[in-house]
């Protein structure tokens, strides 16, 4: 783990590439079926919490995934939370046009924001999870995102993954890489893998479900898996009506 990015380099890349990450087609293409992973986790959201007056979006960008679920319940509040201050001011702009809510922008790691716990009602993490590292980094940031959650709230997740088997590794890294191919040739093959391996540290489904139910989630539910990618999450149990 120690040739992964660092924080910081990670924050400049995405402080970079605004512009590509504004626009859900360019932004998201190297991520197989980005746009039907949104549209299912925000309609997972809106039948679990139709009600939400609350959302964190961890790793937002330039607020995509906010924009897709506000067209459902658009009188929420909206904590977007970011490493990159120019992805936040643009993803501020554009959530501030969808919702009655107020937008608050945070700029900050999830592992050390400074949040009120039972505060959402709705938290999603798209394309962010995986630049989490050692086990003892994803137990404690899950736990975190548990915490923060309302009761009765919801976690949804759409994600790179990895498999815990080598050779179904193998296989899923290999079909992906003809994905990539289709879209850009070789040399975005190559281009694509290299930042992973740089930046990037997937855990695989299974492992990420049964953290969600260690650190207290049920209700888990797997939306979606193609390949080295999955839409998933779970909901936090509301508290036991009093006798």
């Amino acid at each position: 783990m120690r040739d992964k990015s660092t924080t910081e380099e990670i924050r400049a890349r995405f402080d970079r590439d605004v512009e590509r990450f504004s626009n859900l087609e360019s932004g998201q293409e190297a991520t197989m079926d980005a746009p039907l992973s949104m549209e299912l986790i925000a309609n997972a959201a809106v039948v679990s919490n139709p009600q939400a007056r609350a959302m964190l979006d961890i790793g937002s960008g330039a607020g995509n995934l906010s924009l897709k679920i506000l067209q459902y319940l658009p009188q929420m509040d909206c904590d977007l939370l970011d490493l990159s201050r120019p992805m936040l001011d643009r993803a501020h702009d554009r959530v501030s046009w969808a919702t009655t809510g107020n937008v608050q922008t945070i700029q900050a790691d999830i592992r050390e924001a400074q949040l009120a716990d039972n505060s959402y009602d709705i938290i999603v993490a798209a394309a962010v999870l995986h630049h989490l590292r050692d086990t003892a980094d994803w137990e404690n940031v899950f736990g975190k995102i548990y915490s923060l959650l309302a009761p009765g709230g919801s976690f949804w997740v759409s994600d790179l993954v990895a498999h815990d088997d080598p050779k179904i590794q193998e296989m899923m890294w290999n079909r992906y890489g003809r994905y990539l191919e289709s879209i850009g040739g070789l040399d975005y093959r190559r281009k694509v893998f290299a930042y992973i391996e740089k930046e990037d540290s997937p855990r695989s489904l299974p492992f990420q479900l049964e953290l969600m139910t260690q650190v207290g989630f049920t209700q888990l539910e797997v939306l979606h898996k193609n390949c080295c990618f999955a839409a998933f999450g779970g909901k936090k149990a509301k508290k036991p009506v009093a006798d």
